[in-house]
């Protein structure tokens, strides 16, 4: 029983001490496209039909 519980703490701190110390995993992105001042211009500029390739 005493190494079931052992078992049991040991693999709790292997996860606590991963999530405390691993490096950040998640991909870091731009601003999203209502907060890209770029795109916000974009929006006021209509295309030329003429541009379409159909």
């Amino acid at each position: 029983m005493i190494y079931v519980l052992a078992a049991i703490g040991l693999a709790t701190l292997v996860v606590l001490g991963w999530r405390a110390f691993a490096p950040d995993l998640t991909p870091r992105r731009g601003p999203a496209p209502d907060d890209d001042p770029e795109f916000l211009r974009g929006l006021n500029v209509r295309p030329d039909p003429s541009d379409r390739e159909d």
